[in-house]
């Protein structure tokens, strides 16, 4: 699928898609804590629908009612040999602890990127858990088989905090007693924030956070199972960074359904909007931005890669030369993105240079509209569309589908904003 992007002023409110990391969560909780529960304002994206079907495999019965989603469950009990993970890095890593509670084998399967991404992680944790992994040379498909037994461990979690959200969940729903997971060099501690609400939310067992170093379970009784659990899917702040970013550059834009307070990582988006100068108006469950002149920003996104994209379409459109810190987090993910950015902002005439584990944007010197390529990446194909609204000439985006990932209402919602051809006068 082919897009083009026009120069254009945006202008309008749309309401924030649901948040996939809270979505592929509130899945994982409702199949352990058993009983029923009732999400809404679920998500559709191709993550979303892929942590359905593993819930589904692995036990749990999921009904579409009246605009809800109604989940039964009674823990992890396998009717497939087989889970698969779509292209959900966060699945694969959350799910692959929650499967190896059954002692049934099972085999993990994904597509796409998920083919490439290193699984070595598994093969040196889970044998000290008792559970039995086979890797394809620490590549998928993974085949486990358990059940799980909570241990003290130690844990890198430089990688990813992915993993040890699986492992809590796990641990949770073992009913893990006087045991710790130990963390070295933890990333994305906001995300292991969101973890931790889950599992107080649906009534799983809570470990004590020591600093994100350490995550004990004490010798308390598990708490009473609530039956039946409602919540609603918060608003996706990844997502609505590129929406954000388009108010900024390019006229004005409200995005409703968002909290100030949520735990969600990329909410840091707005510390570095205010950094630009763009002009922000927060409201409960809701953000309003408009342009104004632009200018460069230091920015630390090692515990919110997935803002590396948006920030850099913002950047662009920045008098001077912007430093964002944490180009080591971005290898393994749907591309290599920091390699990605610089080759497809280079054709944009968006000079980026990598130093480190920095990445160093020149920005203020004219966007051009060129034909570039998503590399598959969702947030890559959204980044070039929102660069694209104020270049000169017309942006042709190539794999635009792979939105579909996590934000596939993203193209009508952009349409939706444009309004006129772009004026670059602020």
């Amino acid at each position: 699928m082919q897009v083009v992007v026009s120069p254009s002023y945006v202008d309008g409110a749309i309401q924030a898609a649901a948040s996939k990391s809270a979505m592929q969560r509130a899945c994982a909780a409702a199949l352990l804590k058993g009983g029923t529960t009732i999400i809404r304002n679920g998500g559709v994206s191709n993550d979303d629908k892929a942590a359905l079907d593993i819930i589904q495999q692995l036990g749990a019965i999921v009904e579409e009612k009246q605009g809800h989603l109604l989940i039964k469950s009674k823990g992890v009990q396998p009717v497939s040999d087989t889970i698969h993970c779509g292209e959900s890095g966060l699945s694969i890593r959350m799910f692959t602890p929650i499967a190896a509670l059954a002692n049934k084998e099972i085999t993990i399967t994904g597509e796409g990127s998920l083919k490439k991404r290193p699984m070595d992680f598994f093969e040196v944790v889970l044998p000290k858990l008792g559970v039995n992994i086979k890797s394809d040379n620490g590549k998928i498909p993974l085949q486990v088989q358990g059940p799980l037994q909570p241990q003290n461990i130690t844990i890198d979690g430089s990688l990813s905090s992915q993993y040890l959200t699986g492992l809590l969940f796990a641990y949770a729903a073992s009913n893990a007693t006087d045991v710790s997971i130990h963390v070295e060099n933890l990333a994305s501690k906001p995300y292991v924030d969101l973890t931790m609400s889950f599992l107080k939310s649906f009534g799983l067992k809570v470990p004590a956070n020591s600093n994100y170093q350490s995550f004990y379970f004490d010798d308390k009784p598990a708490p009473e199972i609530l039956n039946v659990v409602e919540y609603s899917v918060e608003g996706d702040w990844s997502g609505a960074a590129f929406l954000l970013v388009a108010g900024a550059v390019a006229g004005s834009v409200t995005v409703n359904g968002l909290d100030a307070d949520s735990t969600q990582a990329d909410k840091a988006i707005l510390d570095a909007l205010k950094s630009t100068g763009a002009i922000l108006r927060i409201e409960k469950n809701a953000i309003n931005i408009q342009r104004a002149k632009l200018k460069s920003f230091q920015f630390d996104a090692t515990d919110c890669p997935d803002l590396f994209p948006p920030l850099v379409a913002i950047a662009a459109c920045c008098e001077g030369i912007t430093t964002i810190k944490g180009v080591n987090r971005l290898t393994h993910k749907e591309s290599n993105r920091a390699l990605t950015l610089q080759e497809e902002f280079g054709k944009l005439n968006v000079r980026i240079e990598l130093q480190n584990n920095l990445m160093l944007i020149d920005g203020g010197n004219g966007i051009k509209g060129a034909n570039v390529h998503s590399h598959h990446d969702h947030r890559i194909a959204m980044a070039c569309a929102v660069a694209g609204l104020v270049a000169e000439g017309d942006t042709t985006i190539d794999v635009a589908e792979a939105v579909n990932k996590s934000y596939p209402q993203f193209w009508e919602h952009l349409q939706q904003l444009q309004k006129a051809k772009a004026s670059m006068d602020i």
